[in-house]
């Protein structure tokens, strides 16, 4: 199976003793990309780095809520510079965070508004975080695809909802105004009703798949940290979700990944496919 991790923090320090491992058992497991996510400007320099080093790398540069009230306009500004980077495929990971509110509302509002124009001036789609904030989150959002036309300006989708956490309909009206929404690998946990509910009501050409790597591991490795080689769990719950094969999963989650990042992916010896 082709697979594509969305959504990953492995340029974090969770991962410094095994990172290159990590990434090899991922192309083990069949994952030929994996898109690390910043949540600082720090952190997006590293994703950037682990990018230009490893083709089987791609980068995002953004603010996290959690980050947002130590983001300055100095921090704002490099980020929007990183955005232009060609190892650069997305502006993320920004949102909304009313679950924890480690940073006040109001700067987290500031610094999504700010990371949404970053998104349209470098023509890149966003990855969105949005926790027990779809209600301030929906008609940002909203305006934003309005202002954009609905799509970015080469047709691809506007960007992801991240380790999507509402219900089916708000999945239904975020993919009306031009975004996917991201399956985490907790979707195999028993508990997960409520996304298992939106994997069987959303089309299969609406969804990918994430890890959120080190973060959330599937049930089958719970207590564990996970890691981009377990991205499979979450087609693997997909297909039995939706009455699909696992092969059919992975490649339709692949080529909606592909088409959202604008990408291709390494061939075995360098050359892109």
């Amino acid at each position: 199976m082709r697979l594509i991790d969305t959504h990953s923090h492995i340029q974090d320090a969770e991962f410094d003793a095994d990172r290159d491992a990590a990434i090899e058992r991922a192309r083990e497991a069949g994952v030929e990309l994996i898109l690390a996510l910043g949540v600082d400007a720090a952190s997006s320099r590293l994703a950037v780095a682990l990018a230009e080093r490893d083709e089987r790398v791609l980068a995002a540069a953004g603010v996290h809520p959690h980050d947002a009230q130590d983001a300055d306009d100095a921090q704002l500004d490099e980020l929007e510079e990183l955005a232009q980077h060609p190892r650069v495929a997305m502006v993320g990971e920004i949102g909304l965070d009313y679950y924890r509110n480690l940073s006040p509302r109001d700067q987290q509002l500031r610094v999504l508004r700010r990371q949404l124009a970053t998104a349209g001036r470098a023509s890149k789609p966003v990855a969105v975080h949005a926790r027990e904030a779809h209600e301030e989150m929906m008609p940002l959002l909203e305006q934003w695809s309005r202002d954009m036309g609905g799509r970015l300006p080469d047709g691809r989708p506007l960007g992801v909802l991240h380790y999507f956490s509402g219900d089916a309909e708000q999945a239904r009206r975020y993919v009306e105004w031009g975004f996917v929404i991201s399956v985490h690998t907790s979707v195999t946990h028993p508990k997960a009703v409520l996304l298992q509910e939106v994997v069987r009501a959303t089309p299969i050409e609406h969804l990918v798949v994430e890890t959120d790597s080190p973060y959330g591991a599937p049930q089958r490795y719970r207590g564990k940290r996970n890691e981009p080689a377990y991205v499979a769990e979450a087609v693997t719950k997909i297909a039995e979700l939706k009455g699909m094969t696992a092969a059919e999963v992975a490649e339709a989650t692949t080529r909606n990944a592909l088409r959202l990042l604008g990408a291709s992916v390494p061939a075995p010896g360098g050359s892109e496919r």
